[in-house]
Formats: structure tokens, sequence, C-alpha cells
């Protein structure tokens, strides 16, 4: 599964630290995402989409 959390990450000026203060887990929780090496639980992607004040579609791009 693809995402765009580092895009709109970097568009909101957050920190991947920032972010994963924000969303109670870890920077390499937040790196791993990004990289594509840790797809999250729905209740963390539903968290990072609220974040963002979007929708889990927007964020993840699920390839079949």
């Amino acid at each position: 599964m693809n995402n765009r959390l580092a895009d709109l990450r970097r568009m909101q000026g957050v920190t991947q630290e920032e972010l994963a203060d924000a969303l109670e887990v870890s920077r390499q929780t937040i790196s791993s995402i990004e990289n594509g090496r840790y797809n999250p639980s729905i209740i963390l992607a539903f968290k990072i989409a609220r974040f963002f004040g979007t929708t889990i579609e927007q964020v993840f791009i699920w390839e079949e």
C-alpha cells in the first residue's frame, strides 16, 4: 500500500517527531509508514487522516 503521509506532513510543516507525538506512536513508526515498510492499524490510519483533516483514502492508496 502506498501513501502520501510524507507529502502531507511536509505541506503542514510537521516533523516526524511532532506527528509521532500527536499520534502517540514512535518516530520510527512514522518513518516506517512513510517508507512503505509498515501498514498502520485502521485506528492509527483514522488518527492520521483526522490529524490532517482528510480521509483515509486521501492518505493511503490501495493498489490491487
